[in-house]
């Protein structure tokens, strides 16, 4: 069985040969320079996915797009107060953030052999604004839903129309399997259950819904990057196919996770920091953690990967001790 057919029974909630194993990394060592406007920065990318793919091949790819953190929207990263901020609109399907990401998927794509399912990197609306904001972001975001939630909507949908038509175009144009969505709560006791149903799920799901219409497999990542918290439950009713989230540090391994999202299939099971196993561990311990999340998850809908882009210096040996593993299980 070839990579493609394999994970994509995984993605089809199938028992496959073997589990697929995925993992990620930044290539760039500031991911939220604007590597769109620096052709270093541009072409540093694509050559650490390189020697990442001749090194580890392997068995699906999350495309990193580094370098495109910022959404180059002057109202969106600079305003003061809801007013202003609701002046934000769409950048457009011909800006260059937008060209250059479609230019940067179909690049990512050709290094790849066909079988090799590829899914590309798209971050919500309020975690751009948090990237643009940097640590205070998620507050200073409630700030103007508080202070103008008609405003502050109108912002979030203006980043919406131009995440919808990046997702149309990099899966229309780019030959990418799918996305691979990154979402966040906004941890602020004012961003309460009416606000997320009314405001942030619907232009959360935008992209979601955009990405629908051109592909079956698209996954959500709950990102708990540095040990971010997220209520899962915000998310259960998001329109996904395959569900990855930070089981660390959330404390839900994939199998309890699994049941939480209905039975979906699932990505991940290690932890992603310096301290966990995957990078620290020895040989046997790694392997005994391989098998120890398939016990619990099983190997019905289930690939194995980390909870969140793992450290740049791990050695890639490690990893290929949970494939081996995985495939002797």
């Amino acid at each position: 069985m070839n990579k493609r057919d394999m994970v994509l029974q995984v993605f089809n909630n199938e028992r496959p040969e073997r589990t697929p194993v995925g993992f990620w990394f930044h290539f760039i060592e500031d991911p939220e320079a604007d590597g769109f406007k620096n052709p270093a920065l541009f072409q540093q990318n694509i050559a650490g996915h390189k020697k990442f793919f001749d090194e580890f091949d392997p068995d699906f790819v999350k495309i990193m797009t580094d370098g495109f953190f910022i959404y180059p929207n002057k109202p969106f990263l600079t305003a003061r107060n809801a007013a202003e901020f609701g002046q934000t609109k769409p950048i457009g399907a011909r800006h260059e953030w937008i060209e250059k990401q479609v230019e940067f998927a179909k690049t990512i794509r050709g290094m790849l052999s066909a079988g090799t399912p590829c899914f590309y990197n798209v971050f919500a609306p309020a975690t751009l604004f948090r990237f643009g904001r940097g640590v205070p972001g998620s507050n200073a975001l409630a700030d103007f839903i508080a202070e103008d939630r008609e405003a502050a909507a109108s912002a979030l949908n203006a980043v919406a129309q131009d995440l919808a038509i990046l997702v149309e175009r990099v899966l229309g144009e780019a030959g990418v399997d799918g996305v691979y969505y990154s979402v966040q709560d906004i941890n602020d006791k004012r961003i309460d259950a009416e606000i997320r149903e009314k405001i942030i799920d619907p232009v959360n799901c935008a992209a979601l819904d955009a990405a629908n219409k051109k592909s079956r497999y698209n996954i959500i990542h709950i990102c708990g990057y540095e040990g971010f918290h997220n209520q899962l439950s915000h998310f259960t009713a998001y329109p996904a196919q395959i569900i990855n989230w930070a089981s660390a540090v959330e404390n839900i391994p994939l199998g309890a996770g699994k049941k939480l999202f209905n039975g979906k299939p699932v990505i991940g099971g290690f932890g992603n920091t310096v301290k966990d196993i995957l990078y620290c561990g020895s040989r046997a311990e790694i392997e005994a953690e391989t098998a120890a999340v398939l016990k619990e998850a099983g190997t019905t809908g289930v690939a194995l990967g980390a909870d969140c882009t793992i450290p740049p210096d791990i050695n890639l040996a490690r990893l290929r001790w949970v494939r081996d593993k995985a495939a002797a299980l």
